[in-house]
């Protein structure tokens, strides 16, 4: 798993196998913190840098997740050797020991909680302050592959599984119900990332029936209407291709605003994104795509840019800049980060659909 993650000036690249690295951006890509990671099963699955960029947690297959101080002055951070990678652990005496491995992991907007999904179905909130295991929500059938708080109150969760369900849980009820707050259909297959636009109304999800989808929880179904729509055939996004005939297939309860088609979603968790606030209004979504592209959708009009870089397998991650206008990616294979400048509108750039209009140079190698 090879993830790229942006805050403000901080570059964190989570590299196959055990290994983070923390890069400045204002310092020239200066390495901040070389992180190696302990007690892994198979790899680093996930990591979530906080608000105030002090601290980083990273998961891998197991129910154990590691908590970093990521501004500490040890720049080689060796877990529990050069500096104490604390394990947080949210497994239950219930679990039989080491039953479940987490695929995703993000900060609350205060920092003071973690919430993650796992590969038993299952979303955990964990609170730091208390340094306890706060909430277990049972939500899928199968693999919880994204999850997200859905604004600063903390209140909202969203999470994503390949029982191809968006579901919103409401921590005020939920303990007393049992059951989430609704349930968005509309993908026909499983769902891999999910972003919140933060003002606990609208998400993205990006899916691997090959589509993003826009949503507005006001339209969310109650659990007892859950339809996951008709598939007649059978294929495995890690090694196939989506098959021709179930591009033109629509589920027959799609609830979603609008759906975004063009980018591929094949061999890894492909990830979407908002862009930010600050710099654009979040008028756009771009995401990595499996043909070696970048796609950046209009939200309101659906057109789609595809930037190509050819000399990269298949980009996994992208991330924006929130106050520059600059986008970054990193491939599958971690070989090359790429820098990608953008106009401030992006309209002319939108219209003509042409990446020669973008300036695009390789920045560094992670390989040296």
């Amino acid at each position: 798993m090879v993830l790229l993650y942006i805050y403000m000036c901080v570059c964190v690249i989570l590299e196959q196998g055990s290994q983070i690295r923390i890069y400045d951006v204002d310092r020239g890509w200066k390495v901040q913190k070389n992180i190696m990671a302990r007690s892994l099963r198979w790899t680093i699955t996930d990591a979530s840098l906080s608000p105030d960029r002090q601290h980083l947690v990273y998961a891998s297959m197991s129910p154990v997740i590691h908590i970093v101080n990521a501004q500490s002055t040890m720049k080689e951070s060796l877990a529990n050797i050069t500096e104490v990678h604390d394990g947080l652990d949210l497994s239950s005496p219930d679990d039989g020991g080491y039953s479940f491995g987490i695929f995703s992991l993000k900060f609350s907007t205060d920092g003071r909680e973690v919430v993650a999904g796992s590969s038993n179905g299952d979303v955990y909130v964990y609170d730091l302050k208390a340094d306890k295991l706060s909430l277990r929500i049972s939500a899928h059938t199968c693999d919880v592959n994204t999850v997200c708080f859905a604004d600063e109150s903390g209140h909202l969760i969203y999470s994503g599984g390949d029982d191809d369900y968006c579901k919103v849980w409401d921590r005020r009820c939920y303990t007393a119900n049992g059951k989430p707050a609704g349930v968005l259909m509309g993908h026909l297959e499983g769902i891999t990332f999910i972003d919140s636009r933060g003002d606990g109304r609208y998400l993205i999800s990006n899916a691997k029936d090959q589509a993003i989808k826009l949503w507005d929880i006001r339209k969310m179904s109650p659990t007892s209407a859950c339809y996951r729509g008709y598939r007649n055939y059978e294929w495995d996004y890690r090694w196939m291709e989506y098959p021709e005939q179930a591009r033109d297939f629509k589920h027959p309860y799609d609830h979603s605003v609008a759906t975004y088609k063009g980018h591929s979603v094949l061999r890894t968790l492909i990830r979407c994104y908002f862009s930010p606030e600050y710099s654009t209004g979040q008028k756009y979504i771009y995401t990595g795509s499996h043909d070696s592209c970048i796609y950046i959708y209009d939200l309101v009009r659906a057109i789609k840019t595809i930037t190509p870089c050819n000399s990269i397998p298949f980009l996994n991650g992208v991330s924006y800049f929130t106050k520059m206008y600059y986008l970054v990616s990193i491939s599958y294979c971690y070989i090359h980060v790429v820098w990608i400048h953008i106009c401030p509108t992006l309209v002319d750039f939108l219209q003509r659909d042409d990446s020669f209009y973008l300036h695009v140079r390789i920045l560094m190698s992670l390989a040296g």
